[in-house]
């Protein structure tokens, strides 16, 4: 490998630009490129895992972020205004830190050196690569300029659609696997009528749900979520039609009412199908893919930007292991982590309804679980439906931590891929 081994990230979200500035830490120099004609703020709800508070220490991120939960207990609500005791999502075992993607998102960039070069408006268009390096073709989008660098390596960082993804490994129809059902989230500005300021709700029909999650320090985000049969067809008409036929043709009520007049005016908001990305390896030669471009486990799993943090962070130690083998590097980074991911994908159709229940006895069930937790029997049956031990042991560890203390220091490699 040369002496400077470069490497390109594309993509600046969350794992991006966390994979950036880890592997310049351990001795790289990253080129970071972004689709985007700039860096984006806000952003949905996100929950900060035990597994991504331990990463996000170790990179340094978790010093420029703050739990923003809320103390307000959380409810549960019906479309004509009845509240009952409710669980929020920071009720969940390990205690999770909620805030938003937006947060985490500044947080890694105040770890990014300012050395680091970064791309806007930027994207790849041709990846070829061979023993010793990685060829890239970059497109300036704004200027219509192309140019052509080489790489020691190339991480795809660049969402669900990765471009890196279907360049080099191909189309997205072989690795996207859908689950039947939508997304709406954005951020509603104030307090949604019916609740009070500060208080997390849950909205549950059969195939359909609002979240309200509430914050200590900043104003809600909105999660609606909801089933289909026709995935492609919710994309024909504008989200706001899509969602408000989903939840009809009764009356809304007053909270959900809010939320959707909401919707119809933000210009922030995530509409798209619910699906995750499965792959047989996340990296092919010198080109390794993190976060959502290979692995995206949805927005129920709730371990989307936790998992995205370990990821990054366990490339980095990867690679400081064997500086001079990345093929050695990459798979003993992917055999490690993927037990973790694989745990959390598998385990998606059970988290989604938690947030979308199937039937009626399913939200019947949802509403004892407080009155259960009141035993020390029932708190034990209420944990184990909610699976709270496999929380604890998946999204609560650290599991990088782990993974490092069980695998042995070995060698310095020689060989060159």
């Amino acid at each position: 490998m040369s002496e400077v081994k470069r490497v390109l990230v594309v993509g600046m979200g969350i794992s991006g630009i966390a994979t950036a500035a880890r592997l310049h830490r351990a001795g790289w120099t990253p080129v970071i490129v972004e689709r985007a004609a700039g860096r984006r703020d806000g952003g949905y709800f996100v929950a900060l895992f035990g597994a991504g508070q331990a990463a996000a220490r170790r990179l340094g991120v978790l010093g420029h972020l703050h739990d923003r939960t809320s103390a307000t207990p959380g409810v549960t609500i019906d479309r004509a205004g009845r509240k009952r005791v409710g669980m929020k999502y920071a009720d969940l075992p390990s205690q999770p830190w909620m805030m938003l993607r937006g947060d985490v998102e500044r947080a890694a960039f105040e770890t990014l050196p300012d050395d680091v070069e970064v791309r806007y408006s930027t994207v790849p268009t041709a990846v070829e690569q061979d023993s010793g390096g990685v060829d890239v073709t970059l497109l300036n989008t704004s200027a219509g300029t192309s140019v052509t660098e080489r790489f020691d390596l190339v991480v795809g960082a660049d969402g669900l659609r990765s471009t890196v993804r279907s360049l080099v490994f191909g189309p997205h129809d072989r690795y996207l696997k859908r689950l039947g059902f939508m997304i709406a989230a954005f951020g509603l500005p104030g307090t949604p009528a019916g609740l009070e300021p500060g208080e997390a709700a849950t909205l549950l029909e059969p195939d359909r749900s609002m979240w309200v999650f509430a914050f200590a320090d900043h104003d809600p985000t909105i999660l609606l979520s909801y089933r289909t049969d026709d995935v492609d067809a919710e994309f024909t008409r504008s989200p706001a039609e899509s969602v408000r036929a989903a939840f009809g043709p009764q009356d809304p009520g007053s909270t959900l009412g809010s939320a959707l007049d909401a919707l119809e005016n933000t210009d922030a908001l995530l509409f798209d199908s619910v699906e995750q990305v499965r792959l047989d390896t996340w990296h092919k030669g010198r080109v390794v893919l993190v976060g959502d471009s290979a692995w995206c486990v949805t927005l129920y799993a709730g371990m989307g930007v936790s998992s995205g943090l370990a990821g990054a962070d366990l490339l980095g130690a990867a690679l400081e292991r064997h500086p001079d083998d990345v093929e050695t590097a990459l798979d003993e980074w992917e055999r490690g982590l993927r037990p973790y991911v694989e745990h959390y994908q598998d385990g998606a159709p059970d988290d989604r309804r938690i947030f979308v229940p199937d039937n009626r006895v399913q939200i019947l069930l949802r509403r004892v679980l407080p009155v259960l937790g009141r035993t020390r029997l029932g708190k034990r049956l209420a944990d184990r439906i909610m699976r709270f031990d496999e929380i604890v042991k998946y999204k609560g560890a650290d599991i990088v931590g782990e993974i490092l203390r069980d695998q042995p220091t070995r060698p310095r490699e020689t060989s060159v891929v």
